[in-house]
């Protein structure tokens, strides 16, 4: 008797600490009831998400695999083994959706490469959010995830992505570790051209969501509060 193939669900978090259900479908919640293997960064923040949104769920019966950097490669690659047995897997984000500015996406590429089905569920994605919220191309824009630690060599970036955006008519996304954004938002007033549209969101769906679109010069007369905060850098000149 043939076995139908597992699944594997691409599921959701939330942006910070609040409560899964407003962001999050219902759908999100019925999946993770149905599945006991996942996939995951932090098994610690993993299970605490799913205690969240499930609080009957046996913690005991949860199988859960890491992606985190200390993840090896060749055990990594047996993670979805199980679906051949009929098991679904659940790919949980640490914030946001899977597979996108995460690790998750080299398990998205095995599943395809295994034939196993790939559904992605719908939740709250950072980049999305802030695209939507700029008032900038949305038909044309490009993720370019972490720009240079390297000063110059991050200036030189800054510059290379506003003429791309001059040229190409497109929005340059892009993203900075918390603890080092009021570095990128110095080097953004110092590099970009003060007519240059700068967007600035933080905090994505959480009560202290701070989001606002302005040109650079504009900037240099209210600088916002970014410690320490999650935060989306979106710039576009015309």
């Amino acid at each position: 008797m043939n076995t139908q193939k597992g699944k594997l669900y691409l599921i959701p978090t939330t942006l910070g600490e609040n409560e899964p259900l407003l962001v999050l479908p219902l759908s999100v919640k019925k999946v993770i009831e149905e599945l006991d293997y996942f996939i995951v960064e932090n098994q610690k923040t993993a299970r605490r998400f799913i205690k969240k949104i499930t609080p009957k769920k046996p913690q005991p019966s949860l199988i859960l695999k890491s992606i985190d950097k200390y993840a090896d490669a060749l055990e990594v690659s047996t993670y979805l083994d199980v679906c051949e047995n009929g098991i679904s897997v659940g790919l949980l984000s640490e914030a946001g959706v899977p597979a996108i500015a995460d690790p998750g996406a080299e398990v998205v590429k095995l599943a395809h490469q295994k034939n196993i089905q790939v559904v992605p569920l719908v939740g709250p994605s950072s980049i999305v959010l802030a695209m939507m919220a700029s008032g900038m191309n949305g038909q044309s824009f490009t993720f370019n995830g972490y720009l240079p630690i390297d000063v110059s060599e991050r200036k030189r970036a800054i510059k290379q992505l506003e003429k791309l955006s001059f040229e190409k008519n497109q929005s340059q996304i892009f993203i900075e570790t918390p603890y080092r954004n009021d570095k990128m938002f110095a080097d953004l007033l110092a590099s970009l051209s003060p007519k240059t549209d700068l967007c600035i969101a933080v905090d994505i769906t959480l009560e202290s969501e701070f989001i606002k679109t302005c040109a650079v010069e504009k900037w240099k007369n209210s600088i916002p509060d970014l410690k320490k905060r999650p935060a989306i850098f979106i710039i576009h000149n015309t």
